[in-house]
Order: C-alpha cells, then structure tokens, then sequence
C-alpha cells in the first residue's frame, strides 16, 4: 500500500478501451474518487485553441499536471483512488509517438512510479474517434507495449475484458480479494 494508505489502482491500455468509463464506474462502487486523464483536457483545449496536438515539450506538463490532479484528489478519497492513466502511459506515449524517444526524467518516473495495482483494459470494445485518439489500427500492438511494459517494470495488473458490466464485475472482484481483501 502507498504512503498515504489510500489503495492506488491505475487503469491503463491503448486508446479508446473504456478506461474512463471503468474508472468512473469503480470510484462510484467503492464510494471514492477518481483520477480524470489530465492530458485529455490539455491537448483538447491546445486542439480547440490552435489546432495542434501533443509535442515532446508537453510530455513534462501533462506528467506534472496528472501528478497534482492525484495528489489533490486523494486527499478527499476514501481507502481506495482509481487513476485514469499515469507516467508509465506518458512514457509509453512518448516512445511510440515519437520514433521510440522519452526524455529519461519520465523513465524515471514511470520506472518509479509506486501504484499498487494496474487494470490493463483490453481492446475488444469498439474504437470510437474523437479529436485525439489517432491510432485505430494499432490497437493489438500497443496493447502488447502496454503488457510488456508493466511485465518489464514487473507491475502488478490484470488484463480486464469484455463490456463494461463484464469489466465492472471482474475488476471489483480482483480488487475486494487481491488487493483490499475483503
């Protein structure tokens, strides 16, 4: 358990995998909160405001941003927080965007990044577009980024799959026996 005794459950996976959705779901179920993607509001307003996505330079502020948003949120949460994403996402990002390149203080950090347990969503839910999402055929191999990254770093997680009733019912399992032991 992290420092703060608040469970730190991470929801992670390729684009467009219900990771919000399955976020908000569990923070409803356990009566807590959840983290909301930092990055997805940044890069929707620097879309909206100049037409531009995501460069190297906004790799540090996204991570910084996601970091404050936690640790603001925690402070109200109850035993348990969901993070919708995290450095290790930024980081994955960063190398599969930008011709395998991340800055080596994000490495860092996602090496370092202390979560408790990661729920990997799985791409069997359709893609949906939206302004930001870029990828919908690269599904598959960055799902296998996403495992082997948290198989490198040896990061506990769970591959969660099926609709979000199926996702839903499975996570809270895995959670109230292998992480809160209920």
């Amino acid at each position: 358990m992290s420092k703060n005794k608040c469970i730190r459950i991470v929801l992670i996976g390729p684009e467009s995998t219900g990771k919000t959705s399955l976020a908000n779901h569990l923070a409803e179920h356990y009566k807590t909160k959840y983290v909301p993607e930092f990055a997805r509001g940044y890069l929707q307003r620097k879309w909206n405001d100049n037409n531009e996505v995501c460069g190297l330079d906004d790799l540090p502020i996204i991570v910084n941003g996601q970091k404050n948003l936690e640790k603001k949120l925690i402070k109200s949460a109850t035993n348990v927080i969901f993070c919708d994403t995290n450095v290790v996402v930024t980081q994955i990002w960063s190398q599969t965007h930008f011709n395998g390149y991340c800055s080596p203080e994000i490495l860092k950090a996602a090496k370092k990044s202390n979560y408790d347990f990661y729920l990997l969503t799985n791409i069997d839910v359709p893609w949906q577009k939206d302004d930001l999402r870029d990828r919908p055929n690269d599904r598959k191999k960055m799902l296998k980024i996403f495992q082997k990254t948290l198989e490198t770093y040896n990061f506990p997680y769970k591959l969660i799959s099926g609709d979000i009733n199926s996702r839903l019912k499975s996570s809270i399992e895995i959670i109230d026996r292998r992480i809160l032991n209920l």
